[in-house]
Formats: C-alpha cells, sequence, structure tokens
C-alpha cells in the first residue's frame, strides 16, 4: 500500500532535511558491521572473561563464530510495575536461546525511575536526564563486542526512548525489544480523577485518595492509562522494533511467555550470520519516524515524544522536526479514545481490536509507509493482526478485525473521532511550545486571560488552596526547563487546574516544563522554547499580562507592545534549591549541557 502524497512530502522533506547526517550514521554503521558483529576480533583473554561464568554448552557455543550470542539489557526492578515482570524474562531467554542454538546474556542493566513515585518530589528532576543516562549506560553493556544482536526489556517514560537511542548507537546489531504488558484494569481512569479533584478541594482525605490510587495502581505491568509509557508500546510496534501484536498482552499469561520465546528467535535469526541481517540502525529510517508519529497523533499520544522521538531520530542522524510533527497532526486523524482522551484503558484498547486494527485502518488510509523494514520482515502489512496462542504454546496470528469491537474506543479513518491528531506545535512572541489538545474540549482551544505567574507548582498549589485563583487567569510556570531544574513533569498542577475549569472559569497553563502522556483536559501550552533561563520571552512576562492561548490557529502570544515587551530585563529566580539534595547535584553539568526542547532536550546531540 502506498502512502498518501502528503505523508510522502513530509517524509521526502525529512530525508532531504537528514541527507548529510543520515549518510555520515549510515556509513560508520556499515562500517561497524564489517568490523562485527562477531567474537573473532576478541583476544583470547577477552573471550575467556566473557563466557568465564557460562555453562559448558554455552563455552563452546561461543568460542566458535557461528553461534549466535543475544545480548540481553534490561530494565528490571522491584518497585516499578512494568519493569517488575523482566525479573523472570533472562532466564526464559536463556532457555530459548539454547533451543534455537544460540547463547543469551544479560549484557548489564540500566537505572529505570518512576515518574509516578517522583511525582511532585526532587527525584523528578532526574526524570529527563535518566534518557540519557540509560543509553549510556546500555552502551557499557553493549561495548563488550560479544553480541551478534541485542534484546532490549523496557517499557516506561524515558527507558524505551533510551534504549532505542543506544540500538540506534549500536546500528549494526539487530534490536528487538520485548514489552512486559499491561496491568490488568483496576480503578476506573474517570473515578481516579474524581476522587484526585475532590482531594484538592479538600473534600476528602489521604486515605480515600490512596485508597483510589491503590485501585488504579494495583499489580505487576504498565499503568494502563495512555501516557508515556503505553505511546512506547505503540511506537516499538508500529515502527517495526517489536513482534507483531506484542505491545498489550498482559504480564504472566501464556502469549506473553510465548511472545518473548518468539522475540528470542527472531533476534537470533536476524543476525550478520544468517540470511535475513537486519541492522537496526538500517531497518530505522525516516519512514519508521513518519510512522511513529501518525501513530502517536492517530492515539492522542505523549507530549513527551516531541522531545523523545527528535532524539532517538538524531541518534540515527535523522533531523526530525517540530514542524515536521505539527503538519503531520494537521492530516492524522484521531483514532482511538484512551485515557486521557476518554475513559477506557489500554487493555480496553486492545480488546477493541488494539494495534492491529489501528495499523490496519492507517494502511487503508494512505497514512503509513507500508514498504519498511522491520524485525519480523518487509512491510507493516503483516502488524496488521491480531495475536492469539496456538493449543502448542506457539503464536498464532489472525488478520485484524475488520470492525472495532467497542466503536467508542477506536474508530474508522473514515469515521474520526477528530479530523487532527491534536498534539500541534505553537508559536508567537513567547517563542516555539507544544499542546495537546485531544483531551481538550473544542470550546476550550482558545483562551484569553491575564497571566499568573509562578516559578513552582507547589506556589500554584498553595495559592490555589489560599482561594486566590477563583478568576480566569493563564498560570505561567517557568524556570522549569531542561537547563534551569532538569525539566520535570508538573502533573500536581493537574487537579487543582481542573477544578477550577469545572468551576466555569477560563484557565490554560504555559510552561518550560513538562506534562506528558497524562495532558488531559486542561489546555496547556508546554515545552516552551526558549526556556525562561536563557532569558526566553517567557522569563520577560509579567503578573497581568494578557496572553492569548489558541491551539485552533497554533499560536501563543502576549498582548503587549512589541516594543515595550522586547525592552523588559528578563526575570531571574532563585533555584538554589533545585540543584542538590535526591542527587540532584550530581547532574549539574546535564543541566548545563542539554539541548533546547525542541531540539530534544538531550546532552548527548545539540
Amino acid at each position: 500500500m502506498s502512502a498518501q502524497p502528503s505523508v510522502i512530502a513530509i517524509t521526502k522533506r525529512l530525508v532531504e532535511r537528514s541527507k548529510p547526517t543520515r549518510e555520515v550514521y549510515l556509513e560508520r554503521t556499515r562500517k561497524a558491521a564489517e568490523d562485527g558483529p562477531n567474537r573473532s576480533v576478541l583476544s583470547c583473554g577477552n573471550l575467556a572473561h566473557g563466557f568465564a561464568a557460562c555453562g559448558v554448552s554455552d563455552k563452546e557455543s561461543l568460542s566458535g563464530d557461528r553461534a549466535a550470542n543475544l545480548g540481553i539489557i534490561t530494565s528490571y526492578n522491584d518497585m516499578l510495575s512494568a519493569h517488575q515482570p523482566f525479573e523472570t524474562f533472562p532466564a526464559l531467554i536463556r532457555t530459548a536461546a539454547q533451543e534455537a542454538g544460540g547463547v543469551a546474556q544479560v549484557a548489564g542493566g540500566v537505572p529505570a525511575m518512576c515518574d509516578g513515585v517522583t511525582q511532585g518530589q526532587p527525584g523528578m528532576d532526574l526524570s529527563l536526564f535518566s534518557r540519557d543516562v540509560i543509553a549510556m549506560s546500555a552502551a557499557i553493556g553493549l561495548s563488550h563486542n560479544m553480541f551478534d544482536a541485542a534484546a532490549y526489556l523496557g517499557v516506561c517514560d524515558k527507558i524505551v526512548p533510551g534504549l532505542v537511542i543506544a540500538a540506534l548507537t549500536f546500528g549494526h546489531l539487530p534490536a528487538v525489544f520485548i514489552p512486559a504488558g499491561p496491568m490488568t484494569s483496576g480503578l476506573p481512569n474517570d473515578e481516579k480523577t474524581r476522587i484526585r479533584q475532590l482531594f484538592a478541594e479538600g473534600k476528602v482525605g489521604r486515605e480515600a485518595l490512596l485508597d483510589a490510587e491503590s485501585k488504579s495502581y494495583h499489580g505487576p505491568g504498565t499503568c494502563t492509562f495512555y501516557g508515556t509509557a503505553n505511546s512506547n508500546q505503540m511506537l516499538m510496534e508500529i515502527m517495526g522494533f517489536h513482534l507483531p501484536g506484542a505491545s498489550f498482552i498482559n504480564p504472566g499469561t501464556p502469549l506473553r511467555n510465548a511472545l518473548t520465546k518468539e522475540a528470542t528467535r527472531r533476534a537470533l535469526a536476524i543476525t550478520a550470520l544468517g540470511n535475513e541481517y537486519t541492522p537496526a540502525g538500517v531497518m530505522f529510517d525516516e519512514r519508521s519516524v513518519i510512522n511513529g508519529l501518525v501513530g502517536l497523533h492517530a492515539t492522542g499520544g505523549s507530549t513527551n515524544h516531541t522531545m523523545h522521538l527528535i532524539a532517538m531520530a538524531r541518534s540515527a542522524g535523522i533531523m526530525l522536526t517540530w514542524e515536521d510533527i505539527s503538519e503531520l497532526s494537521d492530516i492524522v486523524p484521531l483514532l482511538a479514545r484512551v485515557y486521557p482522551n476518554g475513559p477506557s484503558d489500554v487493555n480496553h484498547f486492545h480488546a477493541a481490536g488494539g494495534m492491529g486494527y489501528l495499523i490496519s485502518q492507517l494502511l487503508k488510509g494512505g497514512l503509513l509507509h507500508d514498504d519498511v523494514r522491520t524485525v519480523w520482515g518487509e512491510g507493516l502489512t503483516d502488524y496488521a493482526i491480531e495475536p492469539k496462542l496456538n493449543s502448542d504454546g506457539t503464536v498464532a496470528r489472525e488478520a485484524a478485525p475488520a470492525r472495532s469491537a467497542n466503536a467508542k474506543i477506536l474508530s474508522t479513518v473514515d469515521k474520526p473521532f477528530q479530523n487532527n491528531g491534536g498534539l500541534k506545535m505553537l508559536t508567537g512572541n513567547l517563542g516555539k511550545s507544544v499542546i495537546k489538545i485531544s483531551a481538550v474540549k473544542p470550546e476550550k482551544h482558545v483562551v484569553e486571560a491575564p497571566v499568573k505567574i509562578f516559578t513552582t507548582q507547589q506556589a500554584l498549589q498553595q495559592a490555589f488552596k489560599a482561594g486566590e485563583l477563583d478568576c480566569d487567569f493563564i498560570a505561567v510556570v517557568r524556570f522549569q526547563g531542561p537547563r534551569a531544574v532538569g525539566m520535570p513533569e508538573l502533573h500536581k498542577m493537574t487537579p487543582p487546574l481542573g477544578v477550577l475549569q469545572d468551576r466555569g472559569f477560563n484557565v490554560a497553563l504555559v510552561t518550560d516544563g513538562r506534562m506528558s502522556g497524562a495532558s488531559g483536559k486542561v489546555p496547556a501550552a508546554i515545552h516552551v522554547t526558549p526556556e525562561a533561563l536563557d532569558g526566553g520571552p517567557i522569563a520577560r512576562l509579567r503578573d497581568g499580562d494578557m496572553v492569548r492561548l489558541d491551539a485552533a490557529s497554533g499560536t501563543l502570544s502576549v498582548l503587549v507592545d512589541d516594543a515595550e515587551f522586547a525592552a523588559r530585563v528578563p526575570a531571574k529566580a532563585d533555584i538554589s534549591e533545585s540543584s542538590h539534595g535526591m542527587g540532584r547535584e550530581l547532574f549539574a553539568n546535564f543541566r548545563a549541557l542539554a539541548g533546547r526542547a525542541d531540539e530534544g532536550a538531550s546532552v548527548l546531540y545539540n
């Protein structure tokens, strides 16, 4: 199937812009492939160290250069519900590899923090930078040069983007991503939100809030709302790093285990030792990036990926921009309603038809490039399937259902929930920013109101509790960018702003911080660039200035005389308290080196 002309035009523009850097990257990848991947370049001492702890049969296999060795990069820890299931995966993978005539070794572990635990806490200031730490940690594991392919075990917010950056940095190695799957459904998301707002208003206590949260996040697996973690899983499948149908199968089920075993066999089959060599850096190209963005828009995915996808693409020499993202959003319809874009969760999404149905609809509409390489083979049509379990415990794949099992959750390209993806770039005299409006009511897409300025989300919460925010206003929370404090997510502001909107006030948020995949019903211009610390226009705002946030026209502007506004001295803020504690002092160099949000907010590529 061919993509429609508008998708092809954006792709061609991306290809042309990326040519100089992409060609250098591909040449380096080709050279690395020629130098390896094999163990023949290692000395006997090197190799002996590399398999010293292996069993006899694995040592024999690794002594030669015909048995493929699969390096496992794992983000397992007991605290992240999404990553706890990975505890048992290495043993499963090792057994499957041996059965396939190969070897698998855990090459290294990477840190994985939970944004749900650190929301509103000092540790959140490390969250964004953990992506680049993960990429570097994975590189250390793979630098032993013992491996013919890599299997990446990761799910959540910064973990998967960091692992992708590592996979593309080692682009001569095939890379298969293996998910753990979502937890089973708990307390409905709209009920959880209702309790949070009641707590914000002081109408219920902490005991009721904790009870609701515990019933929402109650077991192993990914949180079930459609935030960055589940956006990651969608991306890995639609960009071809997952096996078809792998993303949203619950942990601890026979089908989940069968998919993990199959992923192991597939990773061993696509090494340079066989006939289907699929190096990650060649497989992942401009068409893959566009497919990922189309999926992101069609599902109302995470705003974090306006940074992560840029950083991932740059690690493969592909120069993606916010303009590309916004232009695609205008032509990709919203096909999924998953919380916060609707009441349902990802388990309901999967039951309604899931990724297979979504991909089939996007292919039907000419919105995806079918002519891409994936870890499964050639073409994305193979991903328009529904995974099942054979009687012998292997994976079966049937064609995706022709109709959605629930039209309130998954619709068609002919009758979408809205005609655009809702993830847009805003421009104006306050710089560039990003807004997600897939969960925002149309009548709230334009807000013009005086600003109230804060330098922390805690200050906004205090003002709310003091009754100082019962009016129309736009909250400006600045000095939250990557160079200032590490660009934390600011979700502690969501309940009070939601309460104020429900009271009938016109409210919005403008910030150089983040809101991520849980961005909800309150219009929020986020990732404002240049950030306040760099003297961006947001630093020249004053309390009472009229600001117009217009998601319909894609603008964010302060309604002050241009000359007067330009003459203002940018405000300063004392953010010294955010430079230490909970390890933040160790990341001073990261804050100093961080790139702009529209360039990926990376210390690796800026």
